[in-house]
């Protein structure tokens, strides 16, 4: 099974899924409609609905609201982007201009709060309070991320617990109200709902851990985007933090200021010293364990082409650093 074959397995429903969201993004202002549908048609893996409709049928479901409810999870994911890229003041994603580089911050912000509505409005459809509850308070979560890690930026001593709070609640929380509401949409058993919501928390921590590799040891055309982009804007991620804590006192020195000066003026010495201190294996490490944890958590669910498709997604999250 390649990673390909995850999509395989969902394919007729993940195009269903690309048709409803190019449907559910009408609207009757121009601007609108074009912003919105060219962040959600700038090449992303959809991991997030994917993750909707895999763990919703590992359980059983076979009906057909996880179509929408794989949307809703797409616009609060597109949301969240085009706020963050303002925030971060980011000029690429995917490869691509951000939205906010073409258009403008404020255009930019008011489209995200366009399809946090329209992803409430879908949400409502679904006649679900539970599942409303999750995603409520998973919106509410990812914005305290954005907010500590907005605090945090320029701030070299912020530590692995620190760090690990702002990866869970910023990437790793609509991983898991993903793989939640799935598991609640489908009426599965307390242990299957208890497992799929933690499945998607470890699966989400894994990516953020291997993207944060990436930015030490990436190629800027896969990523679409430049290597050292996190220090450029004074991220403080854990590569760094380990470097830190197990280099010389000069090399901590030179990463403190680098952290704090943002820019990338000791880029080639800084990945010089996350190599050697053996920052990019303790960081890969993490991120496999959160992927053992994660696929230990799909035990409690019945064999089938979806779940095989899940176990193989943990094994594709840590995959992409050699």
């Amino acid at each position: 099974m390649t990673a390909q074959r995850i999509y395989d397995t969902v394919a007729d429903d993940f195009s269903r899924v690309n048709d409803l969201i190019i449907q559910r993004l009408s609207s009757d202002v121009p601007l609108v409609e074009k912003i919105a549908q060219y962040i959600i048609e700038s090449g992303g893996k959809r991991l997030r609905p994917l993750l909707v409709l895999l763990s919703s049928q590992a359980a059983g479901y076979e009906k057909n609201d996880h179509l929408k409810l794989a949307a809703v999870i797409e616009f609060l994911h597109t949301a969240t982007l085009l706020h963050d890229d303002v925030v971060d003041t980011s000029d690429m994603r995917r490869g691509r201009s951000t939205a906010n580089a073409r258009w403008g911050n404020a255009p930019s912000v008011l489209v995200g709060d366009f399809l946090y509505a329209r992803a409430f409005e879908m949400m409502v459809e679904l006649k679900s309070l539970p599942i409303m509850e999750v995603l409520s308070r998973a919106t509410a979560v990812i914005a305290e991320g954005e907010v500590m890690q907005l605090i945090n930026v320029k701030n070299p001593d912020l530590t692995e617990d620190q760090y690990m709070k702002v990866i869970h609640n910023k990437t790793a929380m609509l991983f898991e109200a993903a793989s939640h509401t799935g598991a609640l949409l489908a009426e599965a058993n307390d242990d299957q709902e208890r497992n799929l919501k933690d499945y998607g928390k470890y699966l989400g921590l894994a990516f953020q851990l291997v993207d944060d590799v990436l930015d030490y040891r990436g190629d800027a055309e896969a990523m679409g985007k430049n290597v050292g982009d996190d220090l450029a804007e004074g991220k403080t991620t854990l590569p760094l933090i380990y470097a830190m804590a197990h280099g010389t006192d000069d090399e901590r020195q030179l990463i403190r200021q680098a952290i704090r000066k943002g820019g990338l003026d000791e880029l080639p010495r800084i990945l010089e010293i996350v190599e050697r201190s053996g920052a990019i294996e303790y960081t890969m490490t993490k991120a496999r364990e959160q992927a053992n944890l994660a696929k230990e958590c799909l035990k409690f669910l019945p064999a089938s082409g979806h779940k095989a498709a899940m176990e193989l997604l943990t094994e594709v999250a840590v995959a992409r650093v050699s």
